[in-house]
């Protein structure tokens, strides 16, 4: 048995991250960003650690490690969810999304698109939680109201603005994916 990497959370059940813990390897099956992944990891093993280092999907950050910042959500089964405290047993079978789906064949999905245009991306640090955050939103709600987005938006930290154009690229993300949706409803899925 290898040793996992271990983090500084004391938010976890006594011995989930105490250095020298010992598991032994098991598979897990996911379905991460339309695909379906196995991976060979211990049953301590975070959901965020799967994502980094065993898929390489570093989009997803780890930002407060207690769940309070937002910086690590991801969508599981369309529903934002904060990855840093998720052991990543618990999820197997599910519906994962990351940050990287949103982009396809290298085009920018909408919502990046008016992150870059509305300047709603600082250091860029915060922004793949926001942007799965914002996701998330436009999936129940195709036209939410300033205050709507707000609301969606309570959950993750940015330190750089004051969040005043990332609302404005959310709504304007908004206006363009039911622009796109009137033009071609088949080929636009949010």
């Amino acid at each position: 048995m290898i040793p996992e990497k271990q983090h500084s959370g004391s938010h976890l059940p006594t011995g989930v991250r105490e250095k020298g813990m010992k598991f032994k390897k098991m598979f897990m099956r996911f379905r991460v960003n339309g695909e379906e992944v196995e991976v060979a990891a211990p049953p301590n093993r975070l959901l965020l650690d799967v994502l980094r280092e065993d898929l390489s999907l570093t989009g997803t950050k780890l930002g407060c490690d207690d769940g309070s910042c937002g910086a690590c959500t991801i969508l599981v089964d369309g529903l934002p969810s904060q990855c840093c405290m998720m052991l990543a047993v618990s999820y197997q079978g599910r519906e994962i999304q990351t940050v990287e789906a949103l982009s396809r064949k290298g085009d920018l999905d909408p919502l990046q698109r008016a992150f870059c245009e509305q300047g709603g991306q600082q250091c860029g640090f915060c922004t793949p939680g926001i942007l799965m955050t914002a996701r998330a939103l436009l999936l129940r709600n195709p036209d939410p109201s300033v205050e709507e987005i707000s609301e969606a938006l309570a959950g993750n930290l940015c330190r750089c603005t004051g969040y005043t154009k990332i609302i404005a690229a959310v709504h304007k993300a908004a206006l363009d994916y039911q622009e796109a949706r009137r033009k071609d409803p088949q080929r636009i899925a949010l």
